[in-house]
């Protein structure tokens, strides 16, 4: 008898624990991005800036925090909406945290090259989360390196198959060309549209 009660017990005390960890809000689903190649982000992006990060904020938006990170753009590659912020999701506002896998953490005084998209609402964003934020390096030379790391959440192509990403590095010099060229290739196929 005493030992049911106590098995009783304990099964409460398990129930409990379970409930009371999904109420503090241990994330039940995981992040999936789709993949974006450089031309996929260089064409969807409403603009591209090479920028230092100067300082954050958090807020809470509806039900979603953000973080917003101030920025100081240093060069355009694309032009567009211009862009004095970012906000990436999660952070504490109004007693609210939010943990989002795959929001990227930006650093005050570091130099980055962002893939931006401001929606309807004006809000601007990185474009892909992760995928949208290149890290400038100077080199031991003198020149610009960008990368990034691999994405670590799931990630699908555009068919919809499970992918891997990639880390991406190379000269600043480079990255500026290949979004050049991107534009350039969708800049002609909108004039040949058009006639």
């Amino acid at each position: 008898m005493l030992l049911r009660k106590t098995a009783k017990q304990l099964m409460r005390v398990i129930a409990i624990s379970a409930l009371l960890a999904c109420a503090a809000g241990i994330p039940a689903e995981a992040t999936i991005l789709q993949q974006l190649t450089l031309d996929d982000m260089a064409r969807k992006s409403t603009s591209i800036i090479r920028a230092r990060v100067t300082g954050s904020n958090e807020v809470a938006r509806g039900g979603d925090v953000f973080t917003v990170y101030k920025l100081e753009t240093l060069e355009t590659l694309k032009s567009g909406l211009a862009a004095s912020e970012v906000a990436v999701p999660g952070g504490v506002a109004r007693g609210m945290r939010q943990v989002v896998a795959g929001a990227p953490v930006l650093r005050a005084g570091h130099e980055y090259v962002l893939f931006l998209w401001t929606s309807h609402s004006g809000l601007t964003q990185l474009m892909g989360m992760s995928q949208g934020l290149f890290s400038v390096e100077h080199t031991t030379t003198g020149a610009r390196q960008a990368s990034r790391a691999a994405a670590g959440e799931q990630m699908l192509d555009a068919s919809g198959r499970a992918v891997r990403d990639q880390a991406l590095s190379m000269p600043f010099a480079e990255l500026k060309a290949k979004v050049s060229k991107a534009l350039a290739v969708t800049a002609a196929q909108a004039q040949r549209a058009g006639k």
